[in-house]
């Protein structure tokens, strides 16, 4: 007799390590299915209503397949005097958007959707935060950007890594920051009763620093 497949309650739309790192640890059991939409469909230009119709059209091109369960989309940019930043492709590109981050305030903003197109329950959102870098020398930023890590961060930094030695303040959800407003998330999923407090945390009881692995 074959057993019938069990489907994930929560997927995550995105192949981001750090989406899934903050999943992780806010104690989230999902599984990874990441989204092949294309994103130049979306052409909206208002940042904070573009990063919101990407997330929704990430979160249902993985619904489609899977309507039975949660599916989270996100998509992370950052804004600054009126220009969006994305990723960085070059080396010239990565200095010339850290040049105009250099000691000013900028937003990042992340747009967020949870849906289960099985009932057609769809809530989607943008959340803000306002970061203030360092002013920084030609030789920081040169120094920062042969680490490598600008080339796949919206902006040109990563907060949560070697980038943290640029920012000086944020005003607004650093999760936001890293790439996904993770106290957003949890409540929507609380409220909504896919999540609950009747089990410990993942990673209750395991060594400091040991990760607990998703559900299959």
């Amino acid at each position: 007799m074959k057993v019938p497949e069990l489907k994930p309650k929560i997927i995550l739309a995105s192949q981001s390590p750090r989406r899934r790192y903050l999943l992780e640890r806010a104690g989230l059991r999902f599984v990874v299915i990441p989204s092949r939409f294309d994103e130049a469909v979306v052409t909206t230009s208002i940042p904070h209503d573009y990063v919101r119709e990407l997330a929704m059209a990430k979160a249902r091109d993985i619904g489609r397949t899977n309507p039975e369960s949660w599916v989270i989309g996100a998509d992370t940019v950052v804004e600054a005097g009126g220009r969006i930043l994305g990723k960085p492709v070059s080396t010239a590109q990565a200095r010339d958007m850290l040049r105009s981050l250099s000691g000013r305030w900028h937003q990042v903003l992340t747009g967020y959707c949870l849906c289960r197109l099985a009932d057609e329950r769809v809530f989607a959102d943008t959340v803000s935060t306002e970061v203030l870098f360092k002013t920084l020398t030609e030789d920081e930023i040169d120094w920062y950007i042969q680490t490598g890590e600008p080339f796949d961060k919206a902006g040109a930094y990563a907060i949560q890594g070697i980038g943290t030695f640029l920012v000086k303040r944020i005003n607004g959800s650093y999760t936001n920051v890293v790439g996904l407003p993770v106290c957003e998330v949890v409540e929507f999923l609380i409220r909504e009763q896919v999540i609950g407090f009747d089990q410990p945390h993942p990673t209750a009881g395991r060594p400091q620093g040991q990760r607990a692995a998703a559900d299959p």
